[in-house]
């Protein structure tokens, strides 16, 4: 009588072929670009060098990081409050934001030293173009009455200020889950000495600055 032959699991292994990895995209071993960092370096960059005659390219003016600081208004003394803000903020950003405290006791205003008032987070490298794409092609066109930001804003040094006085903009905050309507202060910092410059740098990356 012919006896089956049984087949070890190491003869399985040989005859299963292996499927192959697939490789994410991330940040760490530099496979990924953002949309926004790759139309700087392809055409931004270049741009900036002729209009202003820079010798060298580490001159051209580029994005450093952004700050992005949420406040909540009276509503200091409520826990919930700060940890929606923070909620909201980080899904806007991509990145946990820090608590705010205040530095010192306020009567007036019904502070005391250490209290939360709010949230910010500091955007760099991929998180920074992300962010700043998400902000001028959706966000922006969604406040309401929107004519273009502010020419003026600059500080001297080559950053630039921008408020916003609804979350609700950004498509990552659903309007039926928010308790409160929260604006926020936007403070795009760039390796520019001048605001000229800085605003050439931020044209040619579509900010849409008032006409």
């Amino acid at each position: 009588m012919a006896t089956k032959a049984t087949t070890t699991k190491a003869e399985k292994a040989e005859k299963t072929p292996k499927a192959e990895k697939v490789v994410k995209p991330s940040a760490k071993d530099g496979s990924y670009t953002p949309r926004l960092q790759a139309v700087y370096e392809k055409d931004v960059r270049a741009s900036l060098q002729k209009e202003y005659n820079y010798k060298n390219a580490m001159q051209v003016p580029k994005l450093d990081k952004i700050v992005i600081n949420m406040g909540v208004g009276e509503n200091v003394n409520d826990s919930k409050t700060i940890q929606a803000a923070v909620n909201e903020l980080g899904l806007i950003s991509g990145q946990k934001p820090v608590v705010t405290r205040a530095k010192k006791a306020i009567a007036g205003f019904k502070l005391r030293e250490n209290l939360p008032i709010g949230c910010k987070v500091t955007l760099r490298n991929r998180h920074m173009y992300e962010f700043m794409d998400r902000l001028i092609n959706t966000a922006l066109p969604r406040v309401r009455d929107f004519r273009g930001v502010p020419n003026k804003s600059f500080d001297g040094r080559g950053n630039y200020a921008l408020g916003l006085k609804e979350q609700i903009v950004f498509p990552e905050i659903n309007y039926d889950k928010i308790d409160q309507i929260r604006g926020m202060d936007i403070i795009i910092c760039t390796t520019a000495k001048t605001d000229a410059e800085a605003k050439s740098l931020l044209a040619a990356m579509n900010m849409p600055f008032i006409k």
